[in-house]
């Protein structure tokens, strides 16, 4: 269950309304769930969700590549509210389901082309090792430009802290339990 629920719009304050409103006008239409631990600073969550739907939606790597970086985070933070929406995402967006099979099972996936595999490769090599080395970065750049590196750092970091928010707080807990990121603490 969740440790934190959005307020009633009665017991929310000004800032709060502000945040609330201006996100459901946005591209998003909907509070997002990590707004709703974020809304007990309201500048955080105006903040964040600006930053989320800029990263989400505004970069120059198409749809589904944001979403592979998207779920190799989720993965690496076993995030079940964060990978239940977007592998729906991911697959709307047209990842392969095998790919989306192989990060949940933590194997290698058979990716399509080179910008698969440059996101892939550095995702998963910066959240292991919090670096990425000269070779790897090189192939980044070749494949994805120094822009869209640029733009994949910041989709991973923002989505580290969406993890990391949901991860802490149970948002979307129970019903976005992911039963393939077999993990224990959420087995029935």
């Amino acid at each position: 269950m969740p440790r934190l629920d959005l307020p009633p719009d009665a017991a929310m304050t000004d800032a709060q309304k502000a945040a609330v409103a201006e996100v459901v006008s946005g591209l998003r239409g909907r509070v997002p769930a990590p707004m709703i631990a974020w809304l007990l600073n309201p500048e955080l969550a105006t903040r964040g969700q600006k930053l989320g739907e800029l990263l989400r939606y505004q970069t120059t790597l198409e749809p589904r590549l944001s979403e592979l970086a998207i779920l190799i985070c989720a993965r690496h933070w076993t995030s079940h509210h964060e990978w239940t929406a977007h592998k729906r995402e991911g697959l709307k967006a047209g990842m392969d389901p095998e790919v989306v099979a192989a990060i949940a099972a933590r194997t290698t996936p058979k990716l399509r082309d080179a910008r698969e595999q440059a996101v892939y490769d550095v995702s998963r090599t910066l959240l292991a090792a919090g670096r990425v080395p000269a070779p790897l970065y090189a192939s980044g750049v070749a494949a994805l430009g120094e822009r869209g590196m640029v733009e994949l750092v910041g989709i991973l970091g923002y989505y580290c802290l969406v993890a990391l928010t949901l991860n802490t707080f149970e948002l979307g807990l129970p019903g976005s339990i992911a039963p393939e990121l077999n993990d224990p603490e959420f087995q029935a």
